[in-house]
C-alpha cells in the first residue's frame, strides 16, 4: 500500500486529520518521570495508546530522541506503534539533506531500521538528494515547502528569476517532475494559510504535512480551509499541545481529550 492510500484509510478509519507529534522532553514528563530519560519510550507509547483512534498519522522528532541516546527507545517505540495502531502510518520527522550513498544510509536509517511509513526532508541539495529514499515502494518523502517557522522567509519567500517564489517552485517540482512514482509530500505551515492555500493550489493532490497549529499559534480552521480537499490529505500536526496538556498522572486521559477537541475542531472546519 502506498503512503499516500495508508493515510487516506487511517483518516477514513478515525475520521481524522490530525496527527500526533512525538516529542518526547523528559523535563516535562508527569511526576517523578520528571528528568527521566529512561521514560522516553514510556511516555510516548502511552499517548500513542490513548490518541490511537483520533489520528491519521504520528510523527516522532527523532532529535529529541538522539538528544537523549534513546534511538534503542524510538525503535522500540516504532515496534509498539506498529503493533497496537497498525493503520496509522509514521512520519519519521529527520529533515535529512544531503547526496548519493550518505543519503542512502539516512534512508536506510529512516524506513529499515525504523521502519517509518515517510520521512522528512530537506529539498535544497535538489532531486538527487531525494532520489534515494523513493527507492523505498510504498514509502513517503515529505519535502520542506513553507515552514512554519517566521525565519523561513529568509529563503523561502525569496523570488527566483522566473517569477515564481522559492516555495512555489519547490511545490510545482514536488508535484509534476519530481513525482514521477507518486511518493511525495510538502510540508507547509499553519502560520501562512495564505501559502497553504497557494501550494494546495500548486499541489491539489499531495499529502500535506502541516505544523503550527496549537502552541505555535495557527489557526485550525483556517488551515483546513486552506489545505483540504477530497482525496487531498492534510496531516494537521499537534505536538506539545497534546503531550503536555497535563502534568500530572492524569496525562494520558488529557492528551486524549486534547487530541479528541482538537480532531472535532478541525473536521467541523471541513464541513463548514
Amino acid at each position: 500500500m502506498s503512503f499516500t492510500a495508508s493515510l487516506a484509510r487511517a483518516a477514513k478509519q478515525n475520521d481524522s486529520m490530525l496527527c500526533v507529534g512525538l516529542d518526547p522532553d523528559p523535563a516535562k514528563f508527569p511526576g517523578d518521570w520528571k528528568g527521566d530519560a529512561g521514560r522516553i519510550h514510556d511516555f510516548c507509547a502511552a499517548i500513542v495508546d490513548a490518541t490511537k483512534d483520533l489520528v491519521i498519522a504520528f510523527k516522532p522528532q527523532i532529535a529529541y530522541f538522539a538528544a537523549h541516546s534513546a534511538e534503542r527507545q524510538l525503535e522500540t517505540l516504532m515496534a509498539h506503534i506498529r503493533r497496537v495502531a497498525p493503520n496509522v502510518p509514521v512520519i519519521l520527522d529527520a529533515k535529512r539533506g544531503d547526496i548519493g550513498s550518505t543519503a542512502e544510509q539516512y534512508a536506510r536509517e529512516a524506513f529499515e531500521r525504523y521502519g517509518a511509513d515517510a520521512v522528512t526532508l530537506s529539498p535544497f541539495m535538489g532531486f538527487d538528494s531525494i532520489e534515494p529514499y523513493l527507492r523505498y515502494p510504498g514509502r513517503g518523502a515529505i519535502l520542506l515547502c513553507r515552514t512554519s517557522n517566521p525565519g523561513g522567509s529568509d529563503l523561502q519567500a525569496q523570488r527566483l528569476d522566473g517569477g515564481e517564489l522559492l516555495y512555489e517552485r519547490i511545490a510545482r517540482l514536488a508535484a509534476t517532475d519530481w513525482n514521477a512514482s507518486g511518493q511525495l509530500g510538502l510540508v507547509v505551515g499553519a502560520t501562512f494559510p495564505a501559502e497553504l492555500a497557494r501550494v494546495r493550489e500548486l499541489a491539489p493532490t499531495l499529502p500535506l504535512l502541516i505544523p503550527g497549529v496549537g502552541a505555535q499559534g495557527g489557526d485550525a480552521a483556517a488551515t483546513v480551509r486552506a489545505a483540504w480537499r477530497p482525496g487531498a490529505p492534510a496531516i494537521v500536526n499537534s505536538s506539545r499541545a497534546v503531550l503536555y496538556a497535563s502534568s500530572g498522572a492524569d496525562f494520558a486521559d488529557a492528551a486524549r481529550r486534547v487530541a479528541r477537541e482538537t480532531r472535532d475542531q478541525l473536521n467541523a472546519a471541513r464541513t463548514a
